[in-house]
């Protein structure tokens, strides 16, 4: 009866794509419910802060992965026809969603083990976009940055480049690239260069050195947090090899007191 009714579910599904009655683009497009449903908040910076803009396009990636996810699952349902149940069924959507979920958590490994270097690169970007307010506007500062800025920045840059260039006075272009890199102290900057944006210019001098004090403080958090992981990775590096050590002399202990006892 299952394998009678999946049959036919499949065969009407198939007809309706063929005559164009189901959008397939619509239900697996980049701005479809189900993209906005299933994808993480932070996978398009992930992505990107692995691989940059212009080796992968996230929506595309994404899709893949949804695909990749229902392929498996469709895959498993009919290697399971002979003994269809709910419970094969249950487990070859888990499978399938295991499938679809991989990627992104090998991206948060990822990220976490790079988590000190991609959170430096907010400091070390601000300051030259500090030398550059010194000559320009913010938004000119800005746009003139674009180019030397990191690559996991640029795609964000260019959007709120283009809604500033746009007319959006408010403070929103730069709260949401904050969102959309959340690394260490993005919101409090972000917030601090749109104050810069909007001061007078008598009052400027005074604002762009509490912005540098700031970033100041960040360049030498980052710097910190870099040795504090170095110092970490030679604690781990010396406890294994004194564990090393240890066991290895334990071990050459024990042979001996067995070869000894043998030949008594």
């Amino acid at each position: 009866m299952y394998i009678e009714m999946l049959i036919i579910a499949v065969v009407v599904f198939y007809i309706f794509i063929v005559n164009k009655k189901i959008n397939t683009s619509g239900m697996f497009g980049s701005n479809s419910k189900l993209t906005n449903i299933l994808k993480e908040k932070d996978y398009d910076f992930l992505l990107i802060a692995k691989y940059g803009d212009r080796v992968y396009d996230p929506n595309e990636v994404f899709m893949k992965r949804v695909r990749n996810g229902v392929l498996v699952t469709v895959i498993l349902v009919f290697l399971f026809l002979s003994q269809l149940s709910y419970l094969t069924v249950i487990i070859a959507l888990v499978i399938g969603y295991l499938v679809f979920k991989s990627q992104y958590l090998s991206l948060r490994r990822w990220y976490k083990q790079h988590l000190n270097y991609i959170d430096s690169l907010l400091p070390y970007y601000l300051k030259t976009l500090e030398v550059l307010i010194h000559h320009y506007t913010v938004p000119v500062a800005l746009a003139k940055s674009v180019d030397d800025a990191p690559e996991v920045f640029k795609p964000g840059l260019k959007r709120m480049l283009a809604r500033i260039e746009s007319g959006d006075s408010s403070i929103d272009p730069y709260m949401d690239f904050a969102k959309e890199y959340p690394v260490r102290d993005s919101m409090r900057m972000m917030r601090l260069l749109y104050r810069l944006g909007l001061g007078e210019q008598e009052k400027k001098h005074q604002q762009l050195v509490s912005f540098s004090k700031s970033v100041s403080n960040l360049q030498a958090k980052a710097r910190e947090m870099k040795y504090q992981a170095r110092l970490g990775t030679m604690e781990r590096k010396t406890l294994i090899m004194m564990v090393v050590t240890g066991a290895g002399s334990l071990l050459l202990l024990l042979i001996s007191i067995f070869i000894l006892v043998s030949t008594v």
